[in-house]
């Protein structure tokens, strides 16, 4: 089965957006680790006259996560999903959260920014274009601004590996179905299996010109299957993203 990309995607979240608070909050740690990944960024003063972006809000989980560790920041959030939106948009938020309807592509052409960081959840392995995708987050950094990458992708193990094929088969594909979302949770397992490495992605990071990257696990079952990246945006090079070789893995 190929992955679902773009409008594809974006069709199938807004169909999947009914029931996807609800699917997971069955999945334990899920607002959890959010909230871990987002307090890792240490945003100082809880935020205060600080802008951040949270992109690929979805339904609203690591907005929550991102108002809870800096409360006083100003939050804009972005999806591609106009169902995803509308659910997120249906929450009581403070007036300092906003709401855009944008690809994370379209940000920087809409004219948003600069932000003092960026909190993506759940985005990088959905993008058809990550290394593109990295060069506009870096755009819309202030220099030395802080992005926090919250994201499946396995430790490189072979257990990991294989208790993410057996929870998606036992648990999240049959889930889906019974909502009529199967493609979007068979994605969702293939997706995860076909992304980088937590190692990999971390050499991307470096390659697009982020400085500082470190990656962090989270706890619970997904130990190994979800991690936090922590980076910081470098100058950008007039030409593009960075090319530098590739670190040996």
């Amino acid at each position: 089965m190929s992955l679902l990309r773009d409008h594809d995607l974006a069709r199938a979240f807004d169909h999947a957006s009914r029931t996807y608070d609800h699917l997971t909050s069955l999945n334990p740690g899920y607002r959890t680790d959010l909230l871990r990944s987002a307090r890792r960024l240490r945003l100082p003063d809880d935020g205060a006259g600080l802008h951040v972006l949270d992109l690929g809000c979805g339904t609203g989980a690591s907005t929550l996560a991102l108002l809870r560790a800096a409360p006083r920041a100003r939050i804009t959030a972005v999806d591609a999903s106009a169902g995803m939106l509308s659910r997120a948009l249906a929450k009581p938020w403070p007036a300092r959260v906003r709401f855009l309807h944008l690809t994370a592509e379209e940000v920087a052409a809409a004219g948003e920014g600069p932000f003092d960081a960026v909190f993506a959840a759940y985005l990088f392995r959905n993008a058809t274009d990550p290394d593109a995708l990295l060069h506009s987050v870096r755009s819309l950094l202030r220099p030395g601004g802080r992005l926090a990458v919250h994201e499946y992708s396995l430790s490189g193990s072979r257990a990991h590996r294989a208790l993410w094929t057996a929870v998606c088969r036992g648990l999240v594909i049959p889930a889906g179905t019974l909502t009529g979302d199967r493609a979007l949770y068979h994605h969702l397992w293939h997706s995860v299996l076909t992304f980088d490495t937590a190692p990999a992605f971390s050499g991307r990071l470096t390659r697009a010109g982020f400085t500082g990257v470190r990656v962090a696990p989270v706890a619970g079952w997904q130990t190994g299957i979800v991690h936090t990246f922590l980076a910081r945006s470098g100058p950008l090079a007039p030409d593009g993203p960075t090319t530098t070789k590739e670190q040996a893995r």
